[in-house]
C-alpha cells in the first residue's frame, strides 16, 4: 500500500540503570549495531536491516522506562502539516532542533492522553544496511550477530485514557485500529492495536492507572526458527524470560517476552497479520484475551507478570 503521512516507527529512547551493561546487552546479545554516542552520554544503535542511523537510544538514569517514542513521517511538508493538525486538535507541541539527536532533523514532540511523549520527524541520516545498493547479497555478517532482529517493530505502552489516544491517533495522525480488547462486563476498549501501515500494529496501548509506562519494545525477526534461536541465546546469556516462545491470538505473531538488565521488557516478534485500512477491527473480549488464546495460544491463560510489570 502507498504510505503517506506517518510511515513507520522511527526510534525509542530507553532509560537504563547502567549504560555499559545496557550496551553490552543490546549490542552483543540482542545484536544491534552501535552507531554513535553523544555529548550527554546517550548511545545510539540500529538493527542490521534498518537504513536509518539509529532506532534505539539508551540514556543512563536512576529508573528504567521510556523517555519517548518517535515516528518517521513522509517529508518535511508532512511534518509541518501534522504539527498544524495537532495544534488545531488542541494538542500542545514542541519543536526540537535538528542535531539534538545525532544525525536527526527537527522533531515535533507532544504528550498523548496516556502521558507518553510521542514525536514525529522527517529526516534522519541513512547509513544503509551494509549491503550494496546495486545487486545486493541476501545476507550480511551483521544479520548473524546475537538475536539479530531485522528492525524496531513496535511498542506497547500503558497509561490512562486509551479512548483519548484512539481518537488522537485515528483522527489526527491517520492510524487504523486493527484489533482491540474490551474490559470485563463492558463495551469499553481497554487495549488497542494501531497501525500506520498494513502491519499488525505499529504501536499498542493498554489502560493503566499510572501514566507514561512502558510495557515492552518489540523487535522483528524473520521466522519462527529465529524466535527459537532467540530463546537459546537468551538462555545462554541468563536473560530472564517472561512469556514464550509462544504465539498470540491477537496479531497471530510468534513471540518471546524477556527483560533487559535494567528491567525493561523487550519482545522478539515474528509474523503477524497484514491488515488493510478498510478491514474492520477485530474485537477480543477479556475472556478471549485469556482463555481464548488472545495473549498465549499455547497455554490459553493470562500471565500475572505480563499484566502487572511495567517500567
Amino acid at each position: 500500500m502507498a504510505l503517506t503521512g506517518v510511515t513507520r516507527p522511527g526510534h525509542i529512547q530507553l532509560r537504563v540503570l547502567d549504560i555499559e551493561a545496557a550496551v553490552r546487552f543490546y549490542r552483543d546479545v540482542l545484536g544491534l549495531t552501535e552507531t554513535g554516542r553523544d555529548a550527554s552520554g546517550r548511545v545510539y544503535l540500529k538493527a542490521w536491516d534498518e537504513r536509518d542511523h539509529h532506532s534505539v537510544i539508551l540514556r543512563q538514569t536512576d529508573r528504567a522506562g521510556m523517555d519517548f517514542f518517535g515516528f518517521k513521517v513522509l517529508n518535511e511538508v508532512t511534518l509541518n502539516q501534522l504539527e498544524s493538525d495537532l495544534k488545531a486538535y488542541g494538542v500542545a507541541t514542541e519543536r526540537l532542533p535538528a542535531g539534538e539527536l545525532l544525525e536527526t532533523g527537527e522533531r515535533v514532540r507532544f504528550q498523548i492522553p496516556t502521558g507518553h511523549q510521542i514525536e514525529l520527524f522527517a529526516t534522519k541520516k541513512m547509513v544503509g544496511n551494509g549491503l550494496a545498493p546495486v545487486n545486493p547479497k541476501a545476507w550480511s555478517p551483521a544479520s548473524d550477530r546475537g538475536i539479530a532482529p531485522v528492525r524496531l517493530d513496535h511498542a506497547l505502552l500503558y497509561g490512562p485514557d486509551v479512548g483519548g489516544v484512539l481518537k488522537l491517533f485515528t483522527e489526527v495522525l491517520g492510524f487504523t485500529l486493527t484489533e482491540y480488547v474490551t474490559l470485563p462486563d463492558s463495551d469499553e476498549k481497554g487495549a488497542l492495536w494501531l497501525s500506520c501501515s498494513n502491519k499488525a500494529h505499529d504501536i499498542a496501548f493498554v489502560v493503566h492507572p499510572e501514566p507514561a509506562k512502558l510495557h515492552h519494545v518489540s523487535f522483528l525477526l524473520d521466522s519462527w526458527d529465529k524466535v527459537l534461536r532467540a530463546a537459546d541465546i537468551m538462555s545462554v546469556n541468563d536473560i530472564r524470560v517472561d512469556i514464550g516462545p509462544t504465539r498470540h491470538g491477537i496479531t497471530r505473531g510468534g513471540t518471546i517476552y524477556a527483560w533487559d538488565p535494567s528491567g525493561n521488557r523487550f519482545e522478539t516478534f515474528m509474523g503477524g497479520t497484514a491488515p488493510y485500512p478498510d478491514w474492520p477491527a477485530i474485537h477480543w473480549t477479556w475472556e478471549g484475551l485469556g482463555e481464548g488464546g488472545g495473549l498465549d495460544v499455547a497455554h490459553r491463560k493470562l500471565h500475572e507478570t505480563f499484566l502487572t510489570v511495567v517500567t
